[in-house]
């Protein structure tokens, strides 16, 4: 299968998961609005969520893949599951320990680390801890199953990783229909989803475990030992959790900060599920298909097969969230005004607020997704300081950034804090890459990017002048249905725009996408001689 069918085949199952996310956050946005309920959900739930992404998903993409097709290339399939058992006891065991500690000091969490500024509001504060309380132990099922899917992606059986996580927004919907269906007060909704979140979390452990079993390999429970392999991983694991959580960290950082005013961790959320669809359907697909590929390009010595894997995942990256980055800075308002205003979201005060939000979160998306294009240069190399150096660097620079702005703008202010942090982060990785000469200097890739800037700049202005055309058709008193066709309108011709432009002045290759393609990953293509500069 070839890199970029890998990315559609992962692209396709959290595309779908992102889309019906859409659906839940418009159901959640008419029932809570911003209110104290919908700030106490998104506060409680944001912190397994980081947790979940810092020592899950971050952590086993980095640390477990390359260890794991590791074992498999030396040991065969005995030796993975071996590997793969002696990991599940020790990290079950841990994240009991760790889900019961947290558990009973949850009050303490919430008040000084999680949302310090609901401790002096009435009824928010033990609103927030009882909905956190219900909902970490979903970390246990998520962890486990990131686990999982990190032995499927290895395996290069992509779907069932992808598609679980829909089935956290397929039955959170069937909650807030339910509610929705029986008049549920804003209260009980807010408890109904927290149930909800741990019974997903339940779901989708279900799902990649048959999977993996399915795959040929059965995991049994092994009492938790510290062998040699299990070692090597928490060395790994640790740097790699913070490194590969660095987006989440920010956010919860963010979510601390913007405790201290009402609406404003509901608007971070709101603005955060919008711009999840570009960076989830591209940013996930790359570092999840990169990853494993990378890593098994270097561990057979194919280094000019690793460096085409890397300059055509940056590539793929800029190519599709450019144009997602400039709609988001010019089509925020419209695209808030179409998803979310309706029921308690209030038109005059929460959808402005998010919209600026959004179009700030916009213009980091690019970073955020290089980020993910980045790392596993270093992770397949078994390298995860660096990378946490640089994600330590990030972090003061958006806790300083959001604290020196928060007082002035508000919940906007953080989201300007976590795109700069973002663009420091990206640039540092590269940096570090080019230095070790583990990045070379692709001269197609170098042609294209500023061109695909220029599509990207022009689309953003076509967008801005066609918006102010169709003005009325896209206000707030517009009906749903004329809003909701001129906004994907224009959202659809302004890709259409893009696309013949990128293509049209070089910044796309037709060629280039049909070599990648049609290239098969046990067929490394490298790119054509004439067009490759050596390292400089």
């Amino acid at each position: 299968m070839s890199l970029v069918k890998k990315f559609a085949t992962v692209a396709s199952g959290t595309l779908m998961s992102r889309a019906l996310g859409f659906g839940r956050e418009m159901l959640m946005a008419a029932a809570l609005g911003t209110g104290p309920v919908a700030d106490a959900f998104n506060a409680a739930f944001q912190f397994p969520n980081t947790f979940r992404r810092l020592f899950a998903e971050g952590a086993f993409n980095a640390a477990f893949v390359p260890l794991f097709a590791k074992e498999i290339e030396q040991h065969g399939t005995d030796g993975a599951k071996r590997f793969s058992e002696e990991v599940f006891g020790v990290l079950f065991s841990a994240l009991l320990a760790l889900t019961i500690a947290m558990e009973l000091a949850m009050p303490l969490i919430v008040r000084y680390l999680v949302a310090p500024g609901f401790a002096d509001i009435p009824g928010k504060f033990e609103t927030t801890v009882t909905l956190a309380t219900i909902m970490f132990p979903y970390l246990i099922c998520m962890s486990l199953g990131a686990m999982m899917a990190g032995m499927l992606n290895s395996l290069r059986r992509y779907f069932a990783a992808a598609i679980a996580p829909a089935f956290l927004n397929i039955i959170l919907i069937g909650v807030l229909a339910y509610a929705w269906y029986h008049g549920l007060d804003a209260h009980d909704v807010g408890f109904g989803l927290s149930w909800g979140v741990l019974a997903a979390g339940i779901v989708q452990l279900a799902i990649v475990w048959i999977a993996v079993r399915n795959a040929g390999i059965s995991i049994g429970f092994r009492r938790p030992k510290m062998t040699p392999n299990v070692k090597r991983l928490l060395i790994l694991a640790l740097p790699a959790a913070i490194t590969g959580g660095i987006t989440q960290i920010n956010q919860l950082i963010g979510t601390a900060i913007a405790s201290a005013q009402n609406s404003a961790v509901s608007s971070l959320a709101y603005a955060d599920r919008i711009y999840q669809l570009p960076l989830g359907v591209v940013g996930v697909a790359v570092a999840i298909v990169l990853l494993p590929e990378l890593s098994r390009a270097l561990k057979s010595g194919n280094l000019v097969e690793a460096a085409n894997l890397q300059n055509r995942s940056v590539e793929f990256t800029l190519f599709m969230t450019l144009p997602a980055a400039a709609a988001l800075w010019v089509m925020s308002e419209p695209i808030v005004r179409l998803v979310y205003e309706r029921g308690a979201f209030a038109a005059n005060h929460s959808t402005p607020i998010v919209a600026s939000i959004l179009a700030i979160f916009g213009l980091g998306l690019p970073a955020f997704v290089l980020i993910k294009a980045f790392t596993p240069g270093y992770f397949a190399r078994e390298d995860t300081r660096t990378p946490m150096v640089f994600a330590a660097i990030s972090v003061g620079v958006n806790v300083a950034t959001a604290l020196s702005l928060f007082p002035s703008m508000g919940a906007p202010g953080i989201a300007v804090a976590s795109a700069v942090a973002g663009w420091v982060n990206a640039l540092m990785l590269l940096a570090m890459l080019i230095r070790r000469g583990h990045w070379g200097r692709d001269v197609p890739l170098l042609r294209r990017i500023p061109r695909l800037v220029l599509c990207a700049v022009i689309m953003a202005v076509a967008l801005y002048f066609a918006e102010r055309h169709f003005a009325t058709q896209i206000g707030p008193g517009s009906p749903l249905v004329v809003k909701a066709t001129t906004v994907l309108g224009l959202v659809a011709g302004g890709a259409a725009f893009y696309f013949i432009a990128a293509f049209g002045t070089g910044g796309a290759d037709f060629g280039m996408l049909r070599r990648n393609v049609k290239r098969g990953s046990g067929k490394p293509t490298p790119p054509p001689v004439a067009e490759q500069s050596p390292d400089p």
